[in-house]
């Protein structure tokens, strides 16, 4: 049976538990639900961040998010994938990011959102913006991230 994928690319906030119970709601096969919730954050780089901005290629995201999440369900048995993603202003403490797999077993589901995130760290089509005391500076990809995503470059040391 084909991994039912799930994304949505939008302004508004979102109830991260309600996803959650809506992605397994009617999926009496799951046997686990292994979810990642970004949050805005009030700090970054030892600056304090009152608001932050993500901007994003209407289509070219969504349709690069889609391929993500069809390259974990080619890798592991999966049943569903979904992948919330906010775009415009936010502010500390509100939802970013949902990245949550269903599977009928633990192992499968852990690792596909493992890599889904750090995929999606470093080859979504995002920029992000933070506002601080000092303006606002637009947010450079970290060495950390780029990393964490090549591990998955060879399927066999990544535990696929």
């Amino acid at each position: 049976m084909p991994t039912d994928i799930h994304i949505r690319v939008e302004q508004q906030g979102f109830d991260p538990e309600a996803e959650q119970r809506a992605l397994r709601r009617g999926r009496p096969q799951v046997g686990a639900l292994v979810a990642f919730v970004g949050l805005m954050r009030d700090i970054n780089q030892g600056q304090g961040v009152t608001a932050m901005t993500l901007e994003h290629y209407p289509g070219m995201t969504e349709r690069a998010l889609e391929r993500m999440a069809a390259e974990a369900a080619g890798r592991w048995t999966l049943d569903a994938v979904s992948i919330i993603h906010r775009v415009g202003r936010m502010l500390p403490e509100e939802p970013i990011v949902l990245v949550a797999v269903t599977s009928r077993h633990r192992g499968d589901a852990f690792r596909a959102c493992e890599f889904l995130i750090d995929y999606l760290k470093t080859r979504a089509p995002f920029w992000k913006q933070e506002e601080t005391a000092q303006g606002t500076r637009w947010v450079e990809a970290r060495a950390s991230d780029d990393q964490a995503a090549a591990r998955w470059d060879d399927p066999a040391s990544a535990g696929a």
